[in-house]
């Protein structure tokens, strides 16, 4: 595959990104250190496999996550890359092995990271409704394939429970979720600047 650019050149996509998992840990200050008693650390992560890249977002367990590209820094040495906002995360309340939910074992994780395969294009398989579960996100990840500068794809799932209520009758209100991409030490500097 290859990018066209606007000059009309043809790049290739870049092949060696990773995912970081930027885990948010309260520190304890030492007495006499100073008279704030904690602070938050950043702890960076970098998935080696599939396995590591299957998040399930905590309210407690705050972290970022980014995709990165270890061989592009900024001038201050960062590597450049985006971050994903989770926003409307809902998980499923079926059992792993209830039907339904076989077909749709992608919502056992909000985050998967998997490595660039042409034939794994849909979360829920091909042909999801006719599907047994065999030919899904859940079952790609299991080979548990190396995902470390790679050409890699992050599949962020989305949702909401919704319990009906009188107000939904006779037409239901629109109800919306979504993410946000933004960029991490992707620019030399502020872009409002």
């Amino acid at each position: 595959y290859k990018i066209r650019y606007l000059d009309n050149t043809f790049q290739p996509p870049c092949l060696n990104n990773s995912f970081v998992n930027v885990n948010l840990v309260k520190e304890r200050s030492l007495p006499g250190e100073s008279p704030r008693k904690s602070y938050l650390k950043a702890k960076r992560k970098i998935a080696k496999t599939e396995k590591d890249a299957q998040i399930k977002l905590k309210l407690y367990d705050p972290s970022e996550f980014h995709m990165i590209n270890p061989s592009k820094r900024s001038r201050l040495g960062n590597p450049t890359g985006y971050k994903i906002v989770p926003g409307g995360t809902a998980a499923s309340l079926l059992d792993h092995d209830d039907p339904p939910q076989l077909r749709s074992a992608f919502t056992n994780n909000q985050i998967w990271v998997t490595p660039y395969n042409k034939s794994e294009q849909w979360a829920g398989g091909l042909l999801t409704y006719q599907s047994r579960g065999d030919d899904t996100l859940a079952v790609w990840s299991e080979r548990d394939r190396s995902i470390e500068n790679k050409d890699i794809v992050l599949w962020y799932t989305l949702g909401f429970h919704h319990i009906p209520c009188q107000e939904d009758f006779p037409v239901m209100p629109t109800v919306t979720s979504g993410f946000e991409l933004k960029p991490v030490n992707f620019f030399e500097s502020n872009q409002i600047l």
